[in-house]
């Protein structure tokens, strides 16, 4: 750790105190202790070693050294199970709140026992003076813990306290106050060197950076460029002309859009504004869509196509810019049900119409739509279904009392509480043709079974059509054939617009062949 803030055990007292982690050598056991080859054993027993702390009447300066080599033993099982969360292929939903629910309880244990320390700084005697020689360290990892609980809740899409952001500032404001906000200190064998306010200016381009539009895998990689090109963000204590967001440290509130200037200015008011971030996230963008490599300088936490990073990349340059985007509809308050399906073999079945108006035996849900635009629509979710709503996800509508079926996509995800949340859906289509499709190579052979896809033929360019199709169906070099009412028609591959684990959108140019 840069200017001897490492380990402080060789500084402090060695008062009695009747806890094992209050023990050099004991806590030295118990670390070597914990299970090698499981991560989540591991961090499980950490948490309960953490959570016995807090409970403990352990010095300061004993509580801090047991706090800070916990932390530093759970780091690298901590990037096992958050790799587990992000790379599974298809997680169930109690594996994923298993995983979730882990590194969430171990980040929100570690932010109290650092903020705790933070609380004995004001004691009196010889264990809080030393302590006083680590408040970089301390501050900075109080500050990061809470910027990871801010991200998990984030890759589940909330709710959020704004009490965290209380609790960001309060930390900042002990940094600066001892004159170590700016202090660099080194985080950890792997984790790198950082300071309490880069740390609060991550947390706060993260939070201004939209996220609930994001796949979790994808909130990982924005944080990632976030905090690389992070020194190029501008971030001041006075509001300039094109500040884009504000805070005040000492409020339990989320960072605002600068939409107009604070009622009065105060001392404890930061601003933010993308700054030269926006013009090398962009340029980073092209480079990637003219078909150029990821730069070895950025850390991403593993090897990624520069595919994936595009859509992270676009929606940065997007949010992150002098002017964030605006709603490009007006909304309209309704209050109206609607029956959903999910999926694409769901959506293919309603929009046949071959098993009637609302197919029996499907999984339906009942959703409340309390505002539309042009563009799609907002809808509450009670009673959440299983583990396949998230963004991205393809949807069946029909509104209530209605007969036809809707295309749509969730766009944006928000969990208003444990069972209650709100989604953001792009329409789609009002209407959709359900077809089977097969390479027109293999129409001629009756025997080669066609694949169900979805048909779109308004909003789209003339001439051309969009096909909701099954996961790598699409090849730029291959043509598909369908048949709808007695008639042939060609599909010529164009470009894949969009991209999942559950489905393909394509769009095709569109032909009669008879």
């Amino acid at each position: 750790m840069l200017n001897k803030m490492g380990s402080l055990g060789g500084l402090f007292g060695q008062s009695k105190v009747d806890h094992p982690l209050a023990d050099p050598r004991e806590l030295k056991k118990i670390i070597s202790e914990l299970p090698k080859d499981n991560a989540f054993k591991s961090i499980d027993e950490i948490a309960g070693w953490l959570e016995s702390l807090l409970a403990s009447d352990v010095p300061a300066d004993k509580f801090y050294e047991a706090a800070r080599q916990l932390d530093e033993a759970a780091q690298l099982h901590l990037r096992r199970l958050a790799k587990d969360y992000l790379h599974a292929a298809r997680l169930t939903k109690s594996d994923e709140k298993r995983l979730w629910s882990i590194n969430y309880g171990f980040w929100t244990l570690l932010a109290g026992a650092y903020e705790r320390c933070l609380l004995c700084l004001g004691d009196k005697g010889k264990p809080a003076e030393l302590l006083k020689l680590a408040l970089p360290f301390i501050c900075t990892r109080v500050i990061a813990a809470i910027g990871a609980i801010i991200k998990w809740e984030q890759f589940h899409y909330g709710p959020s306290s704004p009490l965290l952001w209380q609790r960001l500032g309060n930390a900042l404001l002990i940094a600066e106050e001892g004159g170590v906000a700016s202090k660099s200190v080194q985080l950890g064998a792997q984790a790198g060197v950082s300071s309490p306010l880069q740390e609060y200016q991550k947390a706060m381009a993260f939070q201004a950076a939209s996220m609930d539009s994001l796949l979790p895998l994808e909130i990982e990689l924005a944080e990632r460029l976030i905090e690389h090109f992070l020194q190029s963000f501008i971030f001041t204590v006075e509001a300039l002309h094109d500040s884009v967001y504000w805070v005040d440290l000492k409020l339990a509130q989320q960072p605002l859009r600068l939409a107009r200037m604070p009622e009065q200015a105060l001392p404890t008011q930061r601003f933010f504004k993308p700054g030269p971030a926006h013009e090398a996230l962009k340029e980073l963008l092209n480079n990637l869509e003219r078909g150029g490599d990821i730069p070895p300088e950025i850390s991403l936490g593993g090897q990624f196509y520069p595919k994936t990073l595009i859509p992270v990349l676009r929606h940065l340059t997007a949010y992150l810019a002098a002017v964030p985007p605006q709603r490009k509809h007006d909304r309209h308050r309704v209050k109206h049900r609607m029956s959903v399906l999910n999926g694409l073999v769901n959506a293919y079945v309603a929009v046949s119409g071959e098993f009637g108006g609302r197919p029996a035996g499907l999984s339906m849900e009942s959703w409340v739509v309390e505002n539309v635009s042009r563009g799609g629509f907002g809808a509450i979710v009670s009673e959440m279904p299983a583990d396949w709503l998230k963004v991205g996800a393809l949807l069946a509508m029909q509104p209530e009392g209605g007969e036809n079926w809707l295309l749509g996509i969730v766009r944006r995800y928000h969990r208003a509480s444990e069972s209650d949340a709100r989604a953001g859906i792009e329409t789609l289509a009002r209407q959709a043709l359900a077809v089977e499709v097969k390479p027109r190579a293999a129409s001629s052979y009756a025997a080669v079974p066609g694949v169900p896809a979805l048909v779109v033929l308004e909003g789209c360019a003339a001439g051309e059509v969009l096909a909701v199709l099954p996961p790598n169906t699409f090849d730029l070099r291959e043509n598909l054939e369908y048949t709808s009412q007695g008639k042939r028609y060609q599909l010529t591959p164009v470009a894949l617009q969009e991209h999942t684990a559950d489905f393909e959108l394509a769009r095709y140019r569109l032909s009669d062949i008879g």
